[in-house]
């Protein structure tokens, strides 16, 4: 977003219901966050470590290049170079120059990466169905999900400009 943009918006308050609506936003997530960060905590994990680590087995041979990583996780590439520093000392990932592209490398889960998630992962997904999922009808959570989608998207636009 340019000055520009940002001046011609910031003109325009929000009404008592948007407040409403963007305060309670705030708010849960930033909860759910560290409920769910305090809950891998029994596992030597933070949540940004889990989520690095699920991107990870989620891809083919276990590995994805800083690049796509960063975008996957919404992490800065300094912030994802940092915790991927941490996890690497932990045994979890190691890291592998690009041999197509000298300035690329790949972050890769080792075996300890793997049993790592694999132990935290049904722990996780019971915070996550605790703290978020039973608190929501099945219509409830359709609407998240199709609010947060057209939010990405032009949010995603945006960054493309």
């Amino acid at each position: 977003m340019t000055s520009k943009n940002a001046t011609s918006l910031s003109a325009r308050w929000l009404t008592p219901s948007e407040l409403e609506a963007w305060r309670s936003f705030i708010v849960v997530s930033r909860r759910v966050w560290e409920a769910l960060d305090g809950d891998l905590a029994g596992h030597d994990l933070s949540l940004s470590d889990y989520e690095i680590l699920a991107h990870l087995s989620e891809a083919p041979e276990r590995r994805l290049r800083m690049s796509d990583l960063a975008a996957q996780t919404i992490l800065s590439r300094s912030r994802l170079s940092h915790r991927i520093t941490v996890m690497e000392k932990a045994g979890w990932v190691k890291r592998e120059s690009c041999p197509t592209d000298k300035r690329g490398s790949f972050a890769v889960m080792t075996t300890k990466g793997w049993s790592a998630i694999s132990a935290a992962a049904p722990d996780h997904v019971t915070s996550i169905r605790y703290r978020f999922m039973e608190h929501l009808t099945q219509s409830e959570q359709s609407s998240i999900e199709k609010i947060f989608k057209k939010v990405g998207e032009r949010l995603r636009e945006q960054e493309d400009l």
